[in-house]
């Protein structure tokens, strides 16, 4: 089984993921510590290292044998097949909150808001993979957002199919 948690930055993403890996007693394949080994360039503009996701792919390939969970904001772009993908999700309100606390600046925090409430995530999941989640964790704490994910691994996950988190609204209504 190859699970993979994906979503803006500040979702709750790195810490679901090592939750679940113990829960479940998966191998977790963080992408953050392999994004270097992938990196093609640095978007001075934006402030971030370019990441060339066809050679993400090639290093991770041979990591993920077996049950893993994989882990990361480029994660749901790996064209990993019979892969389930759980997009975390985070009102913009609550998103904020986090990634401030991170120290993220204020053009970082500008951008991912904008990301998560156009729903860049899940739309690239989902033209990548089929079998699409989305999991809201806005006001939830790590064990409940992982039961939710163990719910959709048992195969009660129709609660959560894309399109019943929208953020636009809430974001561009304050924004």
């Amino acid at each position: 089984m190859i699970l993979i948690i994906t979503g803006t930055p500040g979702t709750g993403k790195s810490t679901v993921a090592g939750l679940l890996s113990r829960r479940l007693g998966l191998k977790l394949i963080r992408l953050s510590a392999l994004a270097g080994r992938a990196a093609c360039g640095y978007d001075a503009e934006r402030g971030s290292v370019e990441v060339d996701v066809e050679r993400l792919f090639q290093i991770v390939r041979p990591l993920a044998r077996g049950d893993v969970v994989i882990e990361g904001h480029l994660a749901h772009l790996l064209p990993f097949r019979e892969a389930t993908v759980v997009v975390l999700r985070c009102s913009p309100a609550e998103l904020e909150e986090r990634l401030r606390k991170k120290g993220f600046p204020e053009r970082k925090i500008r951008e991912n808001l904008e990301a998560e409430a156009l729903d860049v995530c899940l739309i690239e999941s989902l033209q990548v993979h089929s079998d699409v989640y989305e999991v809201d964790t806005s006001g939830m704490k790590a064990e409940q957002v992982a039961e939710r994910i163990e719910r959709i691994l048992a195969g009660e996950g129709e609660a959560f199919r894309p399109g019943k988190v929208d953020w636009s609204e809430e974001f561009f209504a304050g924004g």
